[in-house]
């Protein structure tokens, strides 16, 4: 069976939901709290398990309760995670997220864990359809595999030659493109590049509570259409409702819709 590989970071996030973001030596009372699995490409790779492409995640956590909560997370959700080292004696990454209507705020800490691919894992990568990578997970991958990147955060000495696919964030589109580059533009849906190609995809409304975890589902619903051999303006239209739906939920996870919730909503 086809599987896709996403490398990169996985945490766990304490989410808050305020009526007010707190000034200097302030005190919020939260209307509600939530723990979550989180990370860019561990949240793509929910995103793509939910939707029945079969997914390794290659990362790192330490041996803490933090990192056997993401294991878990993962897990928990049909994504192979035998390739989820654990560091004895490193942290695990973890972040809180404040939000208020429709902002947020992300204090983030990336942990100690450090990325390195095992002979296996890098065999899994070469034989993957997709390897998808986020800003930690970028370079650690071998150059011969079919290569996804998630573009939502700064990639220092980030390289786009023989990229399959880039997709950045509306606001760091600096007009770089890869063989297929896809600019998401939040409720406004995405717009793809291809050679002289440009295709443009409109948002897919709903009732957003949170649009944390949007773009990564995003990345892991395209991945999935393309996976399923889907047109790239029907992938672009799918991967704006799968994310559009994902928002119903104060994490990102929880209202990722599954294969069959996604046709529904589509058709």
């Amino acid at each position: 069976m086809t599987h896709v590989v996403c490398v990169g970071l996985a945490t766990r996030d304490t989410i808050f939901a305020l009526p007010r973001y707190p000034q200097p030596d302030d005190v919020v009372v939260a209307r509600e709290l939530i723990v979550a699995g989180g990370g860019p490409a561990a949240t793509a790779a929910v995103a793509l398990a939910r939707l029945g492409v079969e997914t390794y995640f290659v990362g790192a956590v330490g041996d803490d309760q933090v990192g056997a909560f993401t294991r878990e997370s993962l897990e928990s959700e049909g994504v192979d995670v035998s390739e989820l080292a654990v560091r004895p004696g490193a942290r695990s990454a973890q972040s809180s997220v404040l939000i208020s209507g429709p902002n947020r705020a992300i204090a983030a800490y990336r942990g100690t864990a450090i990325i390195e691919l095992s002979p296996r894992a890098q065999q899994l990568c070469r034989e993957a359809e997709w390897v998808h990578v986020d800003q930690t997970g970028y370079g650690t991958v071998p150059q011969d595999v079919r290569l996804s990147i998630d573009g939502g955060n700064l990639i220092d000495d980030l390289e786009l030659d023989g990229v399959a696919l880039y997709s950045p964030t509306e606001a760091r589109d600096d007009g770089r493109r890869a063989e297929l580059t896809v600019v998401t533009r939040g409720s406004d849906g995405c717009v793809a590049y291809r050679g002289d190609e440009t295709i443009e995809a409109p948002g897919f409304p709903v009732e957003a509570v949170s649009t944390l975890g949007a773009g990564d589902v995003f990345h892991g619903a395209l991945l999935a259409a393309f996976v399923h051999d889907l047109s790239l303006a029907d992938a672009l239209a799918r991967a704006n409702a799968c994310a559009s739906l994902s928002c119903r939920a104060l994490d990102g996870r929880s209202e990722i819709p599954t294969r069959d919730e996604l046709e529904r909503s589509t058709t």
